[in-house]
């Protein structure tokens, strides 16, 4: 209970005092060599403890209500960081933006009008804005979540399902709710090539997401023996410490500017 208030506390603090900060990882195609997008992920600098991980503080923004200000700030920001480099031109102006959004986020009432406010005052093309939603958060509430992500992308904004394949039930999701990508879970992907159950079922996810016309990124890919694997499979894209670890903007820009030169 201590704990949780010193959190709670410092995520309040963190808001007033700027603390919180955005980093990007690039997500790689993989048949074309090249980076296509990035996803934006929140850190906490903390003056005290220094970079707080997600893993540490999100959960209880969730259950305060904290989310709703802090997932605000993060889609002001990555849409920010979406203008900017696409105004770079070049291939940096067709890349996607990924946000991800809780389901704390998505039943807030002010979501909807906050969405099309920071699209509107960031000038961005919302179909470079792409809305990662954790396949656990839709296993309550379909109907409402079903019509809740329509609305989204009814404004032109893409939709991901990520972490896919740790749910209960992935292909009934696939079957209710509008998406456009399928993100490979890490856990999945990290034993490429040395457990005889991941090959079959990384193949089994990239057919179905071909056969449904979807986008599919493998997440958590390290090593160039599972990079080789996902391209055998015929997955598309991927994203991991194999080809950029997380980094802020300018880092961010430089790296994926070099690449395309």
């Amino acid at each position: 209970a201590v704990r949780r208030f010193a959190v709670e506390a410092g995520l309040r603090r963190a808001l007033d005092h700027d603390e919180l900060a955005l980093v990007y990882q690039p997500v790689w195609s993989i048949a074309e060599e090249r980076f296509v997008g990035a996803e934006a992920l929140i850190r906490w600098e903390d003056p005290e403890r220094g970079t707080v991980s997600p893993a540490e503080f999100v959960r209880i923004a969730e259950e305060s209500g904290l989310i709703v200000p802090i997932g605000r700030w993060v889609l002001e920001e990555a849409c920010r960081s979406l203008a900017r480099w696409s105004e770079l031109g070049h291939e940096l102006a067709a890349c996607t933006m990924s946000v991800n959004i809780s389901a704390v986020q998505l039943r807030s009432a002010s979501f909807t009008s906050t969405l099309t406010e920071v699209i509107r005052t960031k000038g961005i093309d919302p179909s470079l804005l792409c809305l990662e939603i954790t396949e656990s958060v839709l296993m309550g509430e379909v109907a409402y979540y079903s019509e809740a992500l329509s609305r989204v992308q009814s404004f032109g904004v893409r939709l991901s399902i990520d972490d896919f394949g740790t749910g209960y039930s992935s292909l009934a999701y696939l079957r209710r709710f509008p998406a456009d990508e399928l993100k490979i879970d890490q856990s999945f992907v990290a034993d490429l090539g040395s457990d005889s159950y991941d090959d079959p079922l990384v193949a089994a996810m990239i057919a179905i997401g071909d056969s449904l016309g979807l986008r599919v990124v493998a997440e958590g890919v390290e090593r160039v023996e599972q990079l080789a694997i996902l391209r055998d499979l015929g997955c598309r894209y991927a994203q991991g410490y194999l080809f950029a670890r997380p980094c802020r903007f300018d880092e961010c820009v430089e790296y994926l500017s070099a690449l395309l030169h």
